[in-house]
């Protein structure tokens, strides 16, 4: 029994070693030889390029990541308005699952939470009713009990649509279409900030405030040359939503002149003393 186990080993090797040989010598080229550092480099740019833009990084001109489009738009073509009672975010979050993003139901329901968190979001762009969690770390109830619609300041990033403001693409299984970019009406990368790693590069933007950053877009439109004084003149800086103090100037200066910068931010300390 021995000998014949070896036998149909000894055997089965053979038979693949004359497969291999004889997909280099096909016609059809069944494995094409190539250089190891070349395929390299050229794998890891495609990886690196798709996890830039489908995963990790937000788009500059709606700022949102994909994940974030996808609930907002979801959101918006179920039609939870602010007109509109709040809906179970289990709906939100399987009808996310189901037509958009095929990932892990948690990471669609954090970041649908993420959106709905005053100490999260500048300008919130989801209105959620119970708990979504707290600044000290407390985490969210579970979807099954959470309920949201969108915000009012979503609406105006949803602003006509409809009308072929922006390009569409398949989704994942191309049975229907989704925005490739929302044709948001303020700079939500802006006002909101984002923070992303992705492979070879990650951004880190803070919130602004939003009458700033309109009087700054007003700014650039009418004189586009306009120095980096004249835009802090108008846009003092960061605007958390937490309310902490930006100690000094100097890093927000260099993050706007070139893009990046270092900013320290202390936080507010109130004392309460106890009577007993």
């Amino acid at each position: 029994m021995a000998d014949q186990l070896n036998r149909d080993a000894k055997d089965l090797q053979r038979q693949k070693e004359a497969a291999v040989d004889a997909a280099f010598k096909n016609p059809d080229n069944t494995i094409i030889p190539v250089d190891l550092e070349d395929e390299m480099k050229k794998s890891f740019i495609d990886y690196a390029m798709s996890v830039i833009s489908d995963r990790a990084l937000p788009d500059v001109r709606d700022g949102l990541k994909p994940v974030h489009r996808r609930i907002l738009y979801s959101m918006y073509t179920q039609g939870f308005t602010p007109d509109k009672p709040y809906r179970k975010c289990a709906t939100t979050v399987g009808d996310v699952l189901g037509r958009f993003h095929p990932h892990g139901d948690a990471a669609v329901y954090d970041s649908l939470v993420r959106m709905a968190q005053d100490f999260s979001m500048r300008a919130m762009l989801v209105d959620g009713h119970g708990n979504f969690g707290s600044r000290d770390g407390d985490a969210p109830a579970a979807y099954r009990y959470t309920e949201a619609r969108l915000s009012r300041i979503s609406i105006e990033m949803m602003s006509d649509i409809n009308k072929n403001t922006v390009d569409f693409k398949p989704n994942f299984d191309e049975h229907e279409m989704e925005p490739i970019v929302l044709p948001s009406r303020f700079p939500n990368l802006l006002v909101n900030g984002s923070t992303g790693i992705a492979v070879g590069m990650a951004t880190s933007i803070p919130p602004h405030n939003m009458g700033e950053m309109i009087d700054g877009v007003t700014l650039l439109t009418d004189k586009p040359d306009a120095s980096v004084a004249d835009v802090m003149a108008v846009i003092k800086g960061p605007d958390f939503p937490t309310g902490g103090v930006i100690m000094g100037m100097s890093g927000i200066r260099e993050a706007y002149r070139t893009g990046k910068g270092r900013i320290v931010v202390r936080a507010r300390t109130e004392i309460e003393p106890m009577r007993n």
